[in-house]
């Protein structure tokens, strides 16, 4: 049987797809498993011996010159290669207008996807065969995925183990192997993401400096490795460690794969809702992770490993980009209880 996952964007909705590899393989030994990916996310599947082939798509390029010959002709390759292969089944868990045309121009009949009402655009439904509906225990993004893969198979995914990996490259983990050897001291590595992409979704710059003085205090020999994303994410998280002193490290500007290598290395990854902490926690490596407007029960990592703290706000998990409450609803989450959460998993 060979089947194609059409899972197209983003970081931390890809890695949450993850576990649908494992289930397929677990339901339906022997087959082969495709998957669709937006060329920037590449990485996170290149390598995985679980996935027979992998079909890159540019639509953030293409959006920008939709009639240009390249583009064109980028999509009837695309389109090609998936004909070619010759799909049983097609499972689309991205659930927007672009998925759907992905699936539809596979070629294969059947296609299956979410409801109209689960969809996330729900024009979806235009080009997917069955619809499933989701039931309301599917409240992770991860088993909601999973709710659609299972669809076609007998084997219910509740109660599986079901394993995940980000397989790294050499040169990465090599390069990585002498970044830990130079900071990593004798207490734990921590690696600490401050950015991300909402302004609901920050947490308060004093409160990551009074949180770093805590972890030094109770972990002596610990390192703080502070990464980042963008121009305003390396100058907050310049400020950060200024502030903390010689045991914390504004690193070098990381690829996706050098983070991968990296999460592997270090004891604790810490940080919002962003692509990083479930990086980690697709690698194996513990997490400790903070949620404001969206919502932990959704998309925070899952396992003793893990602790998801939630902001105690009655209007938390509202999904706002933006709120005139955000200041109180930053300060309602204290360093005191990231640093219980800490010590809980590390002691």
């Amino acid at each position: 049987m060979r089947i194609l996952i059409v899972k197209i964007s983003a970081m931390g909705d890809v890695l949450h797809a993850l576990p649908v590899l494992d289930y397929l393989k677990q339901a339906s030994p022997g087959c082969e498993i495709d998957w669709v990916v937006e060329e920037a996310f590449a990485d996170l599947l290149s390598g995985n011996p679980l996935i027979s082939q992998l079909h890159t798509v540019r639509f953030k390029k293409w959006k920008k010159k939709p009639f240009s010959l390249e583009t064109i002709n980028d999509i009837l390759n695309v389109r090609r290669g998936l004909v070619q292969r010759a799909y049983d089944l097609v499972i689309d868990i991205q659930g927007n207008i672009k998925s759907g045309m992905v699936a539809w121009v596979s070629g294969c009949s059947h296609r299956v996807g979410f409801s109209r009402a689960a969809a996330q655009e729900s024009l979806n439904a235009l080009f997917i065969k069955r619809r499933i509906a989701l039931r309301p225990e599917d409240l992770h993004i991860t088993d909601q995925y999973l709710r659609v893969a299972a669809a076609s198979f007998d084997l219910e995914f509740s109660g599986l183990q079901l394993h995940t990996d980000i397989c790294t490259r050499p040169e990465d983990d090599l390069a990585v192997d002498d970044l830990v050897k130079r900071y990593r001291k004798e207490g734990p590595l921590f690696l600490i993401h401050t950015g991300t992409t909402w302004q609901t979704k920050f947490w308060y710059e004093s409160g990551w400096v009074e949180l770093g003085r805590m972890i030094i205090s109770t972990f002596p020999g610990a390192v703080l490795l502070f990464s980042w994303g963008n121009d305003s994410e390396y100058s907050a998280a310049e400020r950060v460690t200024t502030a903390l002193g010689g045991q914390a490290v504004l690193l070098e500007k990381l690829s996706i794969m050098r983070l991968a290598a990296l999460v592997k290395k270090v004891n604790m990854v810490m940080g919002g809702d962003t692509g990083i902490i479930h990086l980690a926690a697709a690698a194996g490596t513990p997490t400790v992770s903070y949620y404001r407007s969206s919502d932990g029960l959704r998309s925070g990592p899952r396992g003793a490993q893990h602790a998801v703290i939630q902001a105690p706000m009655p209007c938390a998990r509202c999904f706002r980009t933006r709120c005139e409450k955000d200041g109180e609803c930053r300060e309602s989450i204290t360093p005191a209880l990231l640093m219980q959460a800490i010590e809980k998993i590390l002691c």
